[in-house]
């Protein structure tokens, strides 16, 4: 592992842990997860798997430690890297599609609503430590939540591949080399 990939991942959690220890709880203690938002930029920056892996285990305990939901302490834990591959997953798919603008944020859509999801089954269903109804939550907390991750990945996956670009973080990244060219 490479350790600017690292010193780079490091900042997108700990940005990420900031803005979800601030933000506070919308609906049964539940907020928007501005987690999500980083893990999804650190996958669409460097999407290898062992760096996803490392990614998603570090803001599922992050998330966990800083949420206020009952029982989403582990649903954050397991949420985080079945979420995280399943963008990877997707990443990797619409390789081919990246250079269009919409790409990033639809995909962080997607994954948020796979995120949202997934957590809402495991604290509903699997450990039962909420009640409510999922389609209600669903509707308070993930949609709002995939609206701001599309908005916010839109407007900083741009900035922040720039910014790459123009330091020596961008020989590492192979979603920010031209293409044609080997990384």
């Amino acid at each position: 592992m490479n350790t600017r990939v690292l010193v780079m991942l490091s900042l997108l959690a700990g940005i990420g842990a900031v803005l979800h220890t601030v933000i506070p709880g919308v609906v049964l203690g539940m907020k928007p997860d501005m987690m999500l938002a980083m893990l999804f930029l650190g996958i669409l920056l460097f999407p290898k798997p062992s760096y996803v892996l490392l990614l998603s285990i570090v803001t599922g305990l992050i998330s966990g430690l800083t949420t206020a939901v009952p029982g989403g302490q582990i649903a954050n834990v397991i949420e985080k890297p079945i979420t995280a591959f399943a963008f990877l997953g997707l990443v990797l798919l619409t390789k081919r599609l990246a250079r269009f603008k919409v790409t990033q944020p639809a995909l962080a859509g997607i994954g948020t609503l796979i995120s949202g999801t997934v957590f809402l089954t495991i604290v509903l269903y699997v450990l039962g430590m909420l009640q409510g109804s999922f389609a209600a939550l669903f509707l308070a907390v993930v949609l709002p939540t995939t609206a701001f991750n599309v908005l916010f990945v839109g407007i900083t996956y741009p900035i922040i591949t720039t910014i790459m670009k123009r330091t020596s973080l961008a020989d590492l990244s192979p979603a920010l080399q031209p293409r044609g060219s080997k990384a």
